[in-house]
């Protein structure tokens, strides 16, 4: 006989109420029949499970093993089930998806899967440079989810209105031409790019602070920061005007390649929000679910940074 969460139940049963004849009533089960079906479970499982006297039934050192077990399991089963329905829920009747986010192609990676997974909705975007406008859309209602990011550890805007799901958190690479004299290091400590100058996408959180900050740390200042939109920064660095940084699920581009920074001292949390009194809010679980299949395709499709998450397993996609 094969062990199933059915048996589980009888077992955290009898346990609960102490004795076979007050399991068996809350069982709505016959007493020698509850007995009979202990008796099947315990031949399965290779021993007994209770000792039974007239005090009750008390669980033997096998049976305070198979609880714990069971203490685990039925619970996360239950929450599967819950999940799943909510899932299967999420994906009825919802008539359009208005997604807000940085630019960035997980965007568009998720506008992707969404219009392929429900192909009647209507799904529409809205990007912008500061996260507080998307977060603003998305409290009055204009938006449905938000893809956005925040640096390192910093708080997710507008936690006391916004539900923020984890999507993945990255290592900041830095982004060089596939000619510069570094392109084909597995790892740079920042010092050696003290007298580069640098291309970066403009934001409203504290990265530009934080990278100033790992700069000082590493003993310079940077000579000058291009702050530009990602088609631009993308050129300079494959003209050797500057260097770049990037999240590590940057995209294999033409004429650049994405190097580790020794000792990580920059990094990235994406996040998908929603506001949870909103109608979007049921569908949220589903949309979870593929923004992170988006990330995970991302790792995927960059081979250094596949690799370099082997020995790095705090980053990634979150669970």
């Amino acid at each position: 006989m094969d062990l199933e969460l059915r048996h589980l139940k009888v077992i955290r049963a009898i346990a609960d109420a102490g004795s076979l004849t007050r399991a068996a009533t809350s069982l709505g089960l016959a007493q020698s029949a509850l007995s009979a079906q202990l008796k099947r479970i315990e031949r399965a499982l290779g021993g007994a499970l209770f000792v039974r006297d007239r005090g009750g039934a008390r669980p033997t050192p096998l049976g305070e093993l198979v609880l714990e077990r069971a203490r685990v399991l039925l619970p996360a089963v239950r929450q599967l089930q819950e999940d799943a329905r909510l899932f299967a829920r999420s994906w009825g009747g919802v008539p359009r998806f208005r997604v807000g986010g940085t630019h960035g192609p997980m965007l568009g990676a998720l506008v992707d899967r969404l219009s392929s997974a429900h192909p009647a909705a209507e799904v529409s975007t809205f990007t912008a440079w500061s996260v507080s406008e998307i977060c603003a859309q998305l409290s009055e209602g204009r938006l449905d989810f938000a893809l956005v990011g925040v640096c390192g550890e910093s708080r997710p805007p507008d936690a006391d209105r916004l539900v923020w799901q984890p999507v993945g958190r990255d290592p900041v690479f830095v982004l060089l031409s596939d000619d510069h004299p570094y392109a084909d290091e597995p790892e740079l400590e920042l010092g050696k790019l003290a007298e580069e100058r640098w291309a970066s996408v403009p934001g409203d959180g504290c990265f530009s602070d934080c990278f100033t900050a790992a700069c000082a740390q590493a003993g310079f200042t940077p000579v000058s920061v291009f702050e530009t939109d990602t088609a631009s920064s993308v050129h300079l660095v494959q003209v050797g005007r500057a260097v770049g940084l990037a999240r590590a699920t940057f995209p294999p581009t033409p004429g650049v390649v994405t190097v580790p920074l020794a000792g990580t001292p920059l990094s990235w949390r994406h996040l998908i929000g929603y506001h949870p009194g909103s109608p979007a809010a049921l569908a949220a679980p589903a949309v979870s679910l593929h923004t992170r299949q988006v990330h995970r395709d991302a790792v995927r499709r960059n081979a250094r940074y596949d690799d370099w998450l082997r020995h790095n397993t705090c980053y990634g996609t979150a669970s």
